[in-house]
């Protein structure tokens, strides 16, 4: 099978994204600056008169505790590669917000606080919706508005070109964990589905290319994630993920959360250099002596599909770094 090595797809799925020149050290530099959570800014956006018409904040981890009024789609600042999933969502005329990740104070700075909690929007005899949100801090880019609720991986490019071979990701945390898993995907009541659901930190470097059909392929170089399987009431810090090369699952640490992203429902999306989204389809493990072009980096509050989570599920984050 010929395999085309897409270090970088088009300006289009480029256009907040480093440039080709940029080194893989400057891009962990970049991330490390906005990792200690600091810095905030809010966008304070009037939701529609049907649902209530209240005024709801939306965060972002840059600026300087700035307040906006603004119902206009999240733009990101030159140099600013993280997101949350807070998102302005608007359905049918009707405007709605998700805010699942906050700051919180934490001695003199700030931290991150991600939750997994349930939206309701209700209105007699028009709307009666209750949705499972997910808290995510990540790489990459967010669709916004959110116009619906179909195919929701689709709307997250997850992940950046990067070139680097990483030691470790390092970050403090505090965690609860473990809550039953409620399906709410909006369309039908939710449901407690019996079982419960932990936070994950994922850092993911793939060699990534396009065949000719605008299909995009991937093998895993590096793998770094830890799910949260226990409470942490008092904070961790330096917690230290060390980047693993290769094929690791033979490796005494492999568990099958780190494995190939193969199950649609979970699979990364990206734009193909046609500017059409694409899954990511991750075939199997490089040589550990391989170079990546693509870096995924995601924590979340719930490590369950879309619209599924452990309601009541807490991570905070504090002082993110990738070690070079």
């Amino acid at each position: 099978m010929r395999r085309t090595i897409i270090f970088f797809l088009t300006g289009l799925a480029l256009a907040c994204f480093p440039a080709a020149q940029v080194s893989a050290q400057s891009i962990a530099d970049t991330l490390n600056s906005y990792g200690n959570l600091d810095r905030w800014s809010v966008r304070e956006v009037k939701e529609s008169g049907i649902i209530g018409g209240k005024i709801s904040r939306l965060y972002e981890f840059y600026g300087n505790q700035e307040v906006v009024r603004t119902k206009e789609p999240y733009s990101a600042p030159e140099g600013y590669l993280w997101r949350t999933n807070n998102v302005l969502a608007i359905v049918a005329g009707v405007t709605k917000t998700s805010n699942t990740v906050y700051p919180e104070k934490r001695g003199e700075g700030y931290c991150a606080r991600l939750e997994t909690h349930i939206e309701s929007v209700k209105v007699m005899g028009l709307i009666n919706m209750d949705v499972t949100c997910q808290g995510a801090f990540f790489v990459g880019e967010l669709e916004e508005p959110i116009r619906d609720t179909k195919a929701p991986m689709t709307k997250v490019l997850y992940g950046i070109p990067y070139d680097g071979r990483p030691e470790a990701l390092i970050f403090d945390y505090k965690a609860e964990v473990g809550h039953e898993v409620i399906r709410g995907t909006g369309f039908s009541p939710k449901k407690e589905m019996g079982y419960p659901d932990y936070p994950i930190a994922v850092m993911m470097l793939q060699k990534r290319w396009e065949e000719e059909d605008g299909s995009v392929h991937a093998l895993r170089v590096g793998t770094a994630i830890h799910r949260f399987d226990e409470d942490a009431p008092e904070w961790v810090n330096g917690f230290r993920i060390d980047v693993a090369y290769g094929d690791i699952t033979g490796e005494p640490f492999y568990q099958d959360y780190m494995g190939l992203k193969t199950d649609p429902e979970t699979a990364f999306y990206t734009l193909n250099s046609k500017g059409r989204k694409v899954v990511v389809e991750e075939e199997g493990w490089a040589d550990a002596g391989e170079t990546p072009n693509f870096m995924v980096l995601t924590f979340l509050a719930s490590s369950e599909k879309a619209f599924y989570g452990g309601v009541g599920n807490i991570l905070w984050l504090d002082n993110i770094r990738i070690v070079e």
